[in-house]
């Protein structure tokens, strides 16, 4: 993990319940299942339904709230780009409401639906998507060999 930025934040009311920990152990899991071993820098935030449901309006065009966004860094090629060695993957947005209900819904914990999200979401910044049922079944696959990984 040596030189890779991983910048959590966990909003004020769901500080006490989401551990920092758990995020963090997800992402590096991810990002090494993967085989990257190039220096990444990713940021994720946890927090609430407005905040998902405004994103989820603005750039996706679907009025009402979702579990988790992922927006993948691009470099634009109309710039020049300066090779700083780090693999810049771009920010993963969570809802702490959304998780609590889909793990009621699971009859899992917080902390279980938490981890499902953040490996969905960093999947997704890797490229991943389930726009297709190939694609579906291809990153269903992945989350479930990494979460596996997670629980031993």
């Amino acid at each position: 993990m040596l030189n890779w930025q991983i910048d959590i934040r966990i909003d004020e009311p769901f500080q006490e319940p989401v551990q920092e920990s758990w995020v963090r152990q997800a992402v590096r899991e991810v990002v090494i299942s993967e085989g990257s071993s190039d220096p990444v820098e990713l940021s994720l935030l946890i927090t609430d339904d407005t905040t998902l449901h405004e994103l989820n309006r603005t750039y996706r065009g679907i009025d009402k709230t979702t579990d988790v966004l992922a927006f993948a860094f691009q470099e634009d090629t109309e710039f020049p780009s300066i090779s700083d060695g780090i693999t810049h993957l771009g920010e993963v947005i969570i809802s702490c409401p959304q998780a609590a209900k889909q793990a009621e819904e699971m009859g899992h914990s917080l902390q279980n639906e938490v981890v499902v999200l953040v490996v969905h979401g960093v999947l997704h910044l890797l490229g991943y998507d389930h726009e297709s049922s190939e694609d579906d079944e291809q990153m269903r696959s992945i989350e479930s060999e990494i979460l596996a990984r997670l629980q031993s």
